[in-house]
């Protein structure tokens, strides 16, 4: 990546589907190092994007950069070897293993073992077992998470689910992390909380966020720039303060979105 250049970015990117233009002719940067936020009322777009980032939809037109080499329409097991990981509004959790299991499947993914070594159950085989369970605690610990790594996901409430989730992303060892929605069903306490962890995460693990977020006070603390959208166009960028004077930012959420 030459110096200077965004870790990712989009250029007129538009994805239709039937008669309908989910995103239109969107381009924003994601500077590396920053937390940056993406806002916009229900049905801006916005979780479109971060589909078309990590290869779920392929873009009707425009490009999706990451270290200026296009990936738009790349699969998203490749995109994630590429080092871009994400959570979804939904989770999406193994809820019948445990939370250990959970972080140390992305984990066993990433690491070549053959298969007889396995079977044979190899020292060095053994050795990196252990170093991966190593690893998965770890994460686990960062996240809050460790009195449950024995856990079955599903029995955990739902905040700390939205925490194991982001663990598994980490264990993928991302450069660029897409959150969306991390502060969905949280309350106020566990939101503050949220926002010292991804800061924490930032300065811990050097990792680049993109964060789809409905909850204002989070964004406004925690990221900078912030890209609006609205009807799957781009409305303002800025930092926290040129958002919040922005009266057609104001007006956008007075009013009503239509696609999501």
């Amino acid at each position: 990546m030459n110096e200077g250049q965004p870790l990712l970015s989009a250029r007129g990117l538009t994805r239709d589907f039937g008669g309908i233009r989910a995103v239109d002719t969107l381009s924003f940067d994601v500077a590396e190092g920053s937390i940056t936020g993406i806002i916009g009322p229900n049905g801006a777009g916005k979780t479109t994007v971060f589909n078309l980032v990590t290869g779920l939809y392929r873009p009707s037109s425009g490009s999706v950069l990451f270290r200026g080499e296009e990936i738009g329409g790349r699969r998203p097991d490749a995109i994630v070897r590429l080092g871009i990981a994400r959570t979804f509004q939904n989770i999406r959790l193994f809820n019948r293993r445990t939370c250990l299991e959970n972080v140390l499947t992305p984990l066993l993914q990433r690491v070549k073992c053959s298969f007889v070594g396995a079977m044979l159950g190899l020292p060095s085989v053994r050795r990196l077992e252990r170093e991966l369970k190593e690893r998965a605690r770890s994460l686990l610990m960062t996240l809050g998470l460790e009195r449950y790594a024995l856990a079955a996901a599903g029995t955990l409430p739902y905040g700390l689910q939205r925490k194991l989730e982001i663990a598994r992303a980490l264990a993928t060892e991302p450069s660029l992390l897409l959150l969306d929605e991390p502060a969905a069903g949280m309350n106020p306490g566990e939101t503050k909380m949220l926002a010292d962890l991804i800061s924490e995460i930032r300065e811990r693990f050097g990792i680049t966020m993109l964060l789809i977020e409905h909850h204002m006070d989070l964004v406004m603390n925690v990221c900078s720039p912030i890209v609006v959208m609205n009807f799957g166009s781009l409305l303002a960028s800025g930092t926290p303060d040129q958002v919040r004077a922005n009266g057609e930012v104001v007006a956008a959420y007075l009013g009503a979105g239509r696609k999501r």
